[in-house]
């Protein structure tokens, strides 16, 4: 049931239409059944399939003034998915790389090798890591349950994704200014426990660009055409 004038318009906002594909597909199918229950209705008053197929699309409303409400939702849910990402792997990073230069079996005076700056700038790379895990959890609450409260959502959503990819070469800096000034302290090359480390923080670096990336192409102002 529902094939014709329905399906055609719905394939039509799906390809108007970019985003998570969950959600996409969310919204899709809730219009799709919106129109079909709306079709049904309209041929229980008398009209043929296709008369109420084409009735139901006509009030739901073209695709190019639908679409644009369901980019927003798009939108926020790649900010949202964002959000939850900072919230979880950037504190989780940076208490992992606590640990691990706590257990890692340091020479005993090699800390004295460090320059002066080396503990100040550590402590600003884990005060960064936390208060993006801060902000993230701030973006998520306001994306979620405090969206009532917020105007334009799709720009907290783009000035998150802006925040990620502005911190991203600082904290370049810092971190290699941080292996530079820690002398390659002996037996860390090999060292299992902070191989493994290395390997989850450029693995959810590369996430967190790739999903920022993703959120600022979502959140930019476009024609949507069907």
């Amino acid at each position: 049931m529902g094939a014709g004038v329905i399906d055609d318009y719905v394939a039509g906002l799906g390809r108007a239409l970019r985003g998570p594909r969950g959600p996409k597909l969310d919204l899709v199918t809730e219009a799709r059944d919106s129109l079909l229950d709306a079709a049904e209705a309209l041929q229980g008053e008398g009209l043929d399939r296709a008369e109420a197929e084409r009735r139901a699309v006509e009030e739901f409303g073209s695709v190019a003034e639908i679409a644009p409400g369901y980019q927003e939702e798009l939108s926020v849910a790649a900010g949202r998915r964002l959000a939850a990402l900072l919230f979880l792997a950037v504190p989780l990073t940076a208490v992992m790389w606590t640990l691990i230069w706590r257990l890692f079996p340091t020479a005993a005076g090699s800390t004295a090798d460090w320059p002066s700056w080396f503990v100040p700038v550590a402590r600003t790379v884990d005060v960064l890591q936390m208060a993006v895990g801060a902000l993230g959890a701030l973006a998520l609450f306001a994306l979620g349950r405090g969206r009532r409260r917020i105007r334009r959502p799709r720009l907290v959503a783009r000035a998150l994704a802006l925040t990620v990819w502005g911190l991203f070469p600082v904290m370049a800096v810092l971190c290699g200014a941080l292996m530079y000034g820690s002398n390659d302290p002996d037996g860390f090359s090999d060292y299992p426990p902070g191989l493994a480390a290395s390997a989850v923080s450029y693995t959810l670096w590369g996430v967190q660009l790739y999903c920022a990336g993703r959120c600022l192409g979502l959140t930019r102002r476009r024609a949507v055409t069907a």
